[in-house]
């Protein structure tokens, strides 16, 4: 996926064999230039799942060892604010349509001076029914009392079900922002998805700048801003159905242009086989890595 994409649109990203020695693949990362911090996420990974910061080398070599799949090192960005721009365009038409745009703000607790990490997740809405998982990711952390007013990051996967709450910026989609995303589909052939973005600014990615893609996922992505944007069930539906309508059409305009469908038997093995995947992914995620 990124290397359909221009290198100035995405952070510097490495690719790493789960066959590789710590010692092999330590080498290869320094050699290719990167420093602390970095993100590390599966090559083929849904939902935040084993998504981390990097911020020690023991870190990561303990990340390394327990990984048994393929996956990527990746520059931070540190661009303050999280986007989501879901865009579609037909094959045959010069302009798509960007039909949600959202804020992601990362689930994190804000330090009072007297509780510690524990007590303040205890009192957050979101993070209290994850107890037994965020205990496992901040053990070190668990009972250490953080400033008044400090933010401490509980997850840097902007993903609903990590816990980020969305925010509805469909009033900001504009000639520009469409401008940009059009630009995008024009140069990778992307007719279809959702694309995650560190910027420091809506005005800023409006302008192309400032602004860095952190992934783009194809027919897979889900339109993320029927979460926490005031939708009723029926509105979420027609949302979803509305996108499925435009799937369909560019598939079988693609299907009818020489990019032929997957008979039955591939699609059923290739579900199978991704199921089974995400599956692993779960089990690792919450066994402390």
């Amino acid at each position: 996926m990124y290397a359909q994409l221009p290198t100035i649109y995405f952070p510097a990203t490495f690719y790493v064999s789960a066959g590789l020695t710590t010692k092999e693949a330590e080498e290869k990362i320094r050699s290719a230039g990167f420093e602390l911090p970095f993100t590390v996420k599966p090559d083929v990974g849904m939902k935040g799942l084993l998504f981390r910061k990097i911020t020690s080398w023991e870190q990561w070599r303990f990340y390394h060892e327990k990984m048994s799949v393929e996956y990527l090192v990746q520059a931070f960005v540190d661009f303050p604010i999280e986007y989501s721009v879901f865009y579609y365009r037909h094959p045959s038409s010069p302009k798509g349509i960007i039909s949600g745009f959202i804020q992601k703000d990362l689930l994190q607790v804000k330090g009072d001076g007297l509780s510690s990490i524990k007590e303040l997740i205890k009192c957050h809405p979101k993070a209290k029914s994850r107890m037994a998982e965020l205990k496992v990711r901040h053990a070190d952390k668990w009972n250490e009392i953080s400033l008044p007013g400090q933010i401490f990051y509980l997850s840097y996967a902007g993903n609903h079900n990590r816990g980020a709450q969305f925010i509805n910026l469909r009033h900001e989609i504009d000639g520009s922002l469409l401008n940009l995303f059009d630009k995008l589909s024009h140069h990778t052939s992307f007719f279809y998805g959702r694309y995650d973005i560190k910027a420091s600014s809506v005005q800023a990615l409006k302008e192309g700048k400032e602004f860095s893609i952190l992934e783009f996922n194809g027919c897979g992505a889900e339109p993320n801003h029927i979460y926490d944007c005031g939708m009723n069930l029926m509105q979420a539906y027609r949302v979803l159905l509305t996108h499925w309508s435009a799937l369909y059409q560019i598939s079988a305009h693609n299907h009818r242009n020489g990019h032929r469908y997957w008979d039955f038997k591939k699609g059923y093995h290739f579900l199978k086989r991704a199921r089974a995947h995400f599956e692993h992914l779960e089990k690792l995620d919450v066994s402390g890595i």
